[in-house]
């Protein structure tokens, strides 16, 4: 910072006023710093000075609400940097002492701002706050036309050794308006102002010596170096050097459109928005957000640089509790005005929830809730251990409104079980507990299977909200590629992470996402290749019921990306899956399921990569439409430890009596439960380990109809 007495020779263009005479102003209101500040209509000059025993490394100014800074100028050797909350802050390597001073010009949108400010050492400890309200200018002394006869009694003297004045700006250009402005001449007196040997205008000096006026240099004048001088009428002067620029040196203001990207016409709660543009070069954006009750919720402001370009430097969060509606936003960068709406929607398309927080033993478990209407939704139930207990797609009409149904048995697994909606490439996970409250666990989910190494992964998780959960990555060599990364969950439970792939190898990874000792994993491939080798598939048997699962196994070339169709007899694609086979090329995918109103006939199952494909038949049995129909399948370990089979009942009324019969006749369960509204019953029934092997029958009832099918043990 230049300490000399012309420390204030800092203005640009942008403020062509003087500052030099600035008089102790009322309303400064601080004590150990005085602040002044004058204003020209949107030109603010603000003048600090240190009455402390500290020295000030940093100043501080921001404005109320109803005002916005533009633009603004520092003195040689301080910069000042502009804050996404509107804040300007000053700061210089060389300090304000105690009784120095320092001038800084701001514009603003509107005039005559009151401007806070604060004061910091350089431990930035506050030495002084307060706020400035700006007096006028003093009046501009109107130029007089040059005259050749006036007389020149009694103002011999009138120019002194003290006699200063200043151009502003400092580099002016052929052509251009400047101010000049200067103190200690000759009070009340009238002087000539001249480039070089030209007149070119009169002023004169009010009762203090001070004047302030402007002068336009001549469009012919020639861009060099002149001298600028005042001269009394006896021809004594005072003079100072500048450079007169060309006028193609003046800085052009470019006709940059105002524009804003980066809000789409429909917005979900929770959403991140990053927000850029263009618009008026060197100056600012400021924006005012309206509610759909047409109320002003938000107001924020971004520089624009000298290009044109503008963007909020931190993206912004779209609360999750906003009201949902219609939005607008009103943008001007001080030249353009445009209007930009929105709609805010729900987050979730799916909204399912079952209608106790309990279950018990026994109960029948009810889900209830919306979705989108006239769209399949393919709906799994998993128990506790992660066992898929229950899966069908079924048909939503046009009221949305879903309802879903499943039996429990007193030997169903205890514990939080997990219902999963599918639409389109909508899915929602909704918990329930079964003999205890739902224990919400951790999960993830990729945006999609396969990656280029250049992209980058967007990875969504669920758990328990504002939870802190690790993710850690793992290779397909089994070795942790990252790890230690932490992402904090949103008030709804929700949360999202940018994962990077550049320097990852092809190959098929996982995800391991953790909260505590509870864990959920996903795999994802990255540089996976389509259409290299044929393909082979086949199901592990030909003959399905309604509501079966299908395990479809297959080879083909290894680390291939493919996609798998299920077709009904008719030729509609019933569902679509995008998989991979492993580095041995093994094809292994079980997310198929018979729809529990599927049509009988030949089926289809499509394998296909690139020019590559392959089919594979089964045949769906039929369902008998009136009466009662009851299937058997084997399920498996479901608890982990005990075998079961599934119970699979159609077309049943009110209440449904199921026994289990041994070969001999002797009765080994009886059981009854009442059937969904859509005459479905899904049972698990658990082996019971000292059963005898061989054939049993199981023989159903209900109000009006019967029937029995056997199976093997």
């Amino acid at each position: 910072m230049n300490k000399s007495s012309t420390r204030g020779i800092f203005l640009s263009t942008a403020l062509v006023f003087s500052i030099l005479l600035i008089t102790n102003l009322p309303n400064s209101f601080a004590q150990e710093v005085s602040v002044k500040s004058i204003a020209l209509e949107e030109t603010t000059v603000i003048e600090l000075t240190n009455d402390s025993t500290k020295d000030i490394s940093s100043f501080r100014i921001w404005l109320g609400s109803d005002f916005s800074f533009k633009s603004f100028k520092t003195e040689k050797g301080w910069v000042g940097e502009k804050t996404p909350q509107g804040v300007i802050i000053f700061t210089s390597s060389e300090t304000i002492k105690p009784g120095e001073s320092v001038k800084f010009g701001v514009k603003t949108d509107k005039a005559k701002p009151g401007i806070n400010w604060k004061a910091l050492d350089k431990d930035d400890k506050q030495l002084d706050t307060g706020k400035v309200l700006a007096d006028d200018l003093p009046k501009v002394t109107k130029n007089s036309q040059p005259k050749q006869n006036q007389p020149t009694d009694n103002i011999t003297g009138s120019i002194s050794e003290d006699s200063t004045f200043r151009i502003i700006p400092e580099k002016p250009n052929v052509g251009s308006t400047i101010r000049v402005t200067g103190e200690k001449f000759g009070a009340s007196e009238e002087f000539d102002f001249y480039i070089n040997s030209k007149k070119i205008g009169s002023f004169q000096t009010d009762s203090n010596g001070h004047f302030m006026t402007t002068m336009k240099i001549p469009e012919n004048e020639n861009a060099d170096r002149v001298d600028f001088k005042i001269q009394n009428k006896v021809g004594e002067e005072k003079k100072i050097s500048l450079r007169i620029g060309e006028v193609d040196n003046r800085i052009p203001v470019d006709d940059v459109k105002l524009t804003v990207q980066g809000v789409p016409n429909v917005i979900k709660r929770g959403d991140e928005l990053n927000i850029f543009g263009t618009g008026n070069p060197g100056s600012a954006i400021k924006a005012d957000i309206y509610s759909p009750e047409g109320v002003v919720i938000n107001s924020r402001t971004s520089a624009i640089d000298s290009k044109g370009n503008w963007k909020l430097p931190e993206p912004i969060m779209v609360p999750l509790d906003s009201m949902l509606g219609e939005y607008k936003s009103t943008i001007s960068d001080g030249r353009q005005t445009i209007d930009i709406k929105w709609k805010v929607e729900p987050r979730r398309v799916i909204i399912i929830n079952p209608i106790d927080l309990q279950f018990e033993l026994g109960d029948v478990m009810k889900f209830n809730g919306t979705a989108i209407p006239n769209v399949p939704m393919e709906i799994r139930l998993e128990d506790p251990i992660g066992n898929e207990v229950y899966s069908d797609i079924i048909q939503i009409d046009e009221t949305g409104l879903v309802e879903f149904e499943y039996q429990t048995t007193m030997n169903s697994p205890k514990g939080t079980y997990t219902l999963i909606a599918a639409q389109e490439k909508n899915k929602e996970l909704i918990f329930a507990g079964l003999g205890q409250l739902a224990v919400i666990p951790v999960n993830l989910e990729f945006d999609k299977l396969n990656y280029k190494a250049t992209e980058t992964a967007i990875i969504t998780f669920s758990g328990q909200p504002s939870d802190v959960v690790s993710l850690l990555i793992v290779d397909p060599g089994d070795k942790p590629k990252e790890s230690d990364i932490t992402i904090q969950l949103l008030p709804d439970g929700r949360g999202k992470y940018s994962l990077p792939l550049t320097g990852y190898a092809s190959g098929v990874y996982t995800a391991v996402v953790q909260k505590g000792s509870a864990q959920s994993s996903e795999t994802f491939t990255v540089g996976l290749q389509i259409g290299s080798g044929e393909i082979e598939i086949n199901t592990t048997k030909v003959d399905y019921n309604p509501g079966d699962s299908i395990l479809v196994l297959g080879e083909t070339g290894p680390n291939i990306i493919l996609t798998l169709t299920l077709i009904d007899p008719e030729g509609n694609e019933i569902k679509i899956r995008e998989t991979y086979s492993d580095k041995t090329g093994k094809i292994s995918e079980d997310s198929f399921r018979i729809p529990s109103d599927a049509e009988p006939g030949v089926w289809t199952i499509k394998a296909k990569s690139g020019a590559n494909f392959d089919i594979t038949k089964i045949n769906v049995l039929g369902v008998v439409k009136e009466g009662i129909v009851v299937v058997v399948t084997d399920a498996g370990k479901l608890d982990g430890v005990n075998e079961f089979i599934n119970i699979h009942i159609f077309g049943a009324k009110q209440t449904v009596r199921i026994t289990i019969l041994s070969d001999s006749g002797e009765q080994i369960e009886k059981l009854e439960f009442p059937a969904s509204k859509s005459g479905e019953l899904n049972l698990p029934w658990k082996i019971p380990k000292d059963i005898v092997p061989g054939t049993y029958t199981l023989k159903v009832s209900d109000a009006v109809n019967e029937a029995e099918t056997t199976f093997e043990i």
